[in-house]
């Protein structure tokens, strides 16, 4: 039996649940299960609360969605323009190698090109070199100049304690 070929569309309420299974997905091939610790209302608040932090787009085909690109945006200072940060992308092992990947990236370039961000930007673990290898065949460079922090917990809060709250 063919599979349908996949559609795109913008996540609704009604997809939270399949939105954090395809969260879930990422993590294990990431071997990053252990990290996941939102739960779908977690995700209700950040993607469709009154201030929404982040958006997700699914990919879909028969009857499930077997794609997710979750974003949003930052900002450039020095370009004045908002970029556009895909935090997650992520595509069904059984449905890799159909352009669902290429297709959820290109509806977010069009988007980013519509809304006239400077660019788009994402981070890839080192160790996936599939990611890296598509990427790159897309046109993507990495950025070798620049490193990657974090605050966070007992870090973060102790920094949040010991500010200057005036």
């Amino acid at each position: 039996m063919r599979q349908a070929a996949p559609s795109l569309r913008a996540a609704t309420p009604t997809d939270l649940a399949a939105i954090l299974e395809l969260i879930r997905g990422l993590a294990e091939y990431e071997h990053l299960a252990h990290a996941v610790v939102a739960q779908t209302e977690d995700l209700r608040a950040a993607l469709f609360g009154p201030r929404p932090a982040a958006h997700a787009m699914l990919a879909e085909a028969d009857g499930q969605a077997v794609g997710l690109a979750l974003f949003y945006y930052t900002f450039s200072t020095f370009r004045g323009r908002a970029n556009l940060f895909l935090e997650d992308l992520f595509v069904r092992p059984q449905w890799r190698g159909r352009g669902i990947g290429a297709a959820l990236l290109g509806a977010l370039a069009a988007r980013a090109v519509a809304e006239g961000c400077a660019r788009v930007e994402w981070r890839v673990l080192d160790t996936n070199a599939p990611a890296i290898a598509f990427y790159e065949k897309l046109g993507a460079v990495p950025m070798r100049d620049w490193h990657v922090r974090q605050l966070e917990g007992a870090a973060l809060r102790a920094l949040a304690e010991g500010a200057d709250h005036g």
